[in-house]
C-alpha cells in the first residue's frame, strides 16, 4: 500500500483541502479521506486527477515544425505523413512511440488512447513476427509508464469505392474477417496486461465499407472501447453523401453504431441533424482542438454537442502539440470565437473533458478520485509565473505542461521535474528516435 498526501486535490472540479490517498497494490484507490498527513505519505501540493488522452497518432509527432512553410490544407499535409509512415519498422516505431509517450507523461497525460493503423511492411505484407507494429507500441507505453489503450484500426480502401492505394497498403488488412482475427490474436497476446489493454477503432467511412463496419461490430465484445474518425473534412461528408445518400453520421446511425460505447474524433463538420442524433445515442465526441487549428480543419460544434448529450473528450491527435492545459484551453477559446461569448465551457466541464471522459472513452472508469478508480494523479505548481494567484479550480486556463512537478500512475510517481523517473529526458529520446527514421 502507498498513500499520497494532497495539500489540495480537485475533486469533480472542487478543490478539497488535506486529502489523503491511499492506493492497494493493483494501483487503485482504496481510501480516500479528509485528514492530516501521515509520516510515510507522498506528500503533494495542487493534485489534479491524471489526464486523458483519448485520440493519438504518435508517429505523426515527426513532422512537428516541419509543414508550416507549405500552406495548403489537410489533403497537402497528409502526403507528408504518409512519406513518414513509410519509414517505420518496429524498431524505429518503438523509439519514436518511447519518446512521444514521454512526452505526454511528463506533460500529465496519464493514460492515452492511440488510434493505430501503420501495421504492416510498406507493400502491405505482415511482419515475420506477429504484431510486430502494435507490441512495439505496447513495449514503449511499458518502457514509460503510461497507461496505454492500443485502439487498433481497421483501415481497408483508400476512399470510398477506392482501392488502398500504394502509400496506405501498409494500414490494410484482407477484409473485415481477415482484421477481427488479427484484433483477437492481438487481443490474447495483450492479456492480463496491468498497463496496456487493447480497443478498436473503425479508421471512417471513407476507409471501411458500411458492410465491413457492420462485421466489426458484430464481432467485437461488447466491452471494447470502439473508436471512429468522423467528418474532419467536408470533403468525407461530400463523397458519404454521393455514395449511400446519407452523412456519415448517418451512415453510423443505420448500421446501429450510435451507443453509449462509441467515441467519434473531430465531428467538425456536422448537421444539425447529425447532433440530435449523436447526442440522443450518449456517443462521446473526441476534439483535438491543437490539431484542428494546426491543420486549419475548423471549430468542431463542442458545445452544442455538448448540449445535446454528448460528452466530450480530448486528444492530442497530429502531436504537434503535446499539452493537456492547451487542449482545455483551446476547446474553450474556440468556443468564445464562433460564439463571441466568455465561459461557454465553465473549468470544471474543461477538466471533466480533459480528464473522466478521456478516461470513460478508452474504457478506463470513472477517474473520479474515488476508491476503485485507478490512482493515476498528477501534480501541479500553483506559484509559477503562469499559475501564481489562481484560483485552483481555474488551472485549467492558466498552467501549461510546464507546470507539471509530479505524475503518478497505479499509485507509482513515473515522472518528476520535466523527466521520467530514472532520469530519462523526452528530448532526447526523440533525438534518437528521429534520427532513426533518417537511416
Amino acid at each position: 500500500m502507498t498513500a499520497f498526501w494532497c495539500e489540495t486535490l480537485l475533486i469533480d472540479g472542487i478543490a478539497v483541502a488535506g486529502v489523503r490517498l491511499e492506493a492497494d497494490n493493483d494501483g487503485r484507490i482504496s481510501r480516500v479521506q479528509v485528514q492530516a498527513a501521515e509520516a510515510a505519505d507522498i506528500r503533494l501540493g495542487t493534485v489534479l486527477p491524471g489526464f486523458g488522452n483519448a485520440h493519438s497518432h504518435a508517429f505523426h509527432r515527426a513532422l512537428r515544425g516541419q509543414t508550416h512553410a507549405e500552406g495548403g490544407d489537410f489533403w497537402l499535409w497528409r502526403e507528408r505523413m504518409y512519406r513518414v509512415a513509410a519509414q517505420l519498422d518496429p524498431s524505429k516505431y518503438q523509439a519514436l512511440a518511447t519518446a512521444v509517450f514521454a512526452e505526454m507523461l511528463v506533460s500529465g497525460y496519464t493514460a492515452v488512447g492511440e488510434f493505430h493503423y501503420v501495421h504492416h511492411h510498406t507493400n502491405g505484407e505482415p511482419y515475420e513476427t506477429e504484431h510486430a507494429m502494435e507490441l512495439a507500441l505496447a513495449a514503449a507505453a511499458r518502457a514509460v509508464g503510461i497507461r496505454l489503450v492500443l485502439l487498433d484500426t481497421i483501415y481497408l480502401q483508400g476512399g470510398i469505392g477506392r482501392e488502398l492505394a500504394p502509400e496506405q497498403l501498409a494500414f490494410g488488412d484482407s477484409d473485415a474477417a481477415g482484421w477481427l482475427a488479427r484484433w483477437g490474436s492481438l487481443r490474447a497476446k495483450l492479456e492480463g496486461d496491468d498497463l496496456v489493454t487493447l480497443g478498436a477503432a473503425l479508421h471512417s467511412v471513407r476507409a471501411v465499407t458500411p458492410d465491413a463496419m457492420r462485421e466489426v461490430q458484430g464481432g467485437l465484445p461488447a466491452d471494447v472501447p470502439l473508436h471512429v474518425h468522423l467528418s474532419e473534412q467536408p470533403q468525407e461528408n461530400t463523397d458519404c453523401l454521393a455514395a449511400y445518400g446519407l452523412t456519415p453520421t448517418g451512415v453510423l446511425d443505420s448500421l446501429g453504431a450510435l451507443a453509449p460505447r462509441l467515441s467519434v474524433v473531430h465531428a467538425t463538420h456536422l448537421s444539425n441533424a447529425d447532433r440530435t442524433l449523436l447526442g440522443n445515442a450518449g456517443v462521446t465526441v473526441v476534439m483535438c482542438p491543437t490539431t484542428e487549428a494546426d491543420l486549419g480543419d475548423g471549430i468542431g460544434p463542442a458545445f452544442a454537442l455538448a448540449k445535446e448529450g454528448c460528452p466530450i473528450a480530448l486528444g492530442s491527435d497530429q502531436n504537434a502539440v503535446i499539452d493537456p492545459f492547451l487542449e482545455m484551453r483551446g476547446l474553450e477559446m474556440g468556443e468564445r470565437l464562433a460564439s463571441q461569448q466568455r465561459g461557454r465551457f465553465a473549468p470544471t466541464a474543461l477538466l471533466t473533458a480533459a480528464t473522466s471522459t478521456g478516461y470513460a472513452s478508452l474504457g478506463l472508469g470513472r477517474h473520479r478520485m474515488r476508491e476503485g478508480d485507478h490512482c493515476d494523479l498528477v501534480e501541479i505548481s500553483s506559484t509559477g509565473m503562469r499559475t501564481v494567484g489562481t484560483f485552483v479550480e481555474q488551472l485549467p486556463l492558466t498552467a501549461t505542461a510546464s507546470d507539471v512537478l509530479r505524475v503518478i500512475v497505479g499509485g507509482r510517481v513515473v515522472a518528476e521535474g520535466g523527466r521520467l523517473v530514472g532520469g530519462s529526458e523526452p528530448a532526447a529520446l526523440m533525438a534518437d528516435a528521429l534520427g532513426r527514421l533518417g537511416e
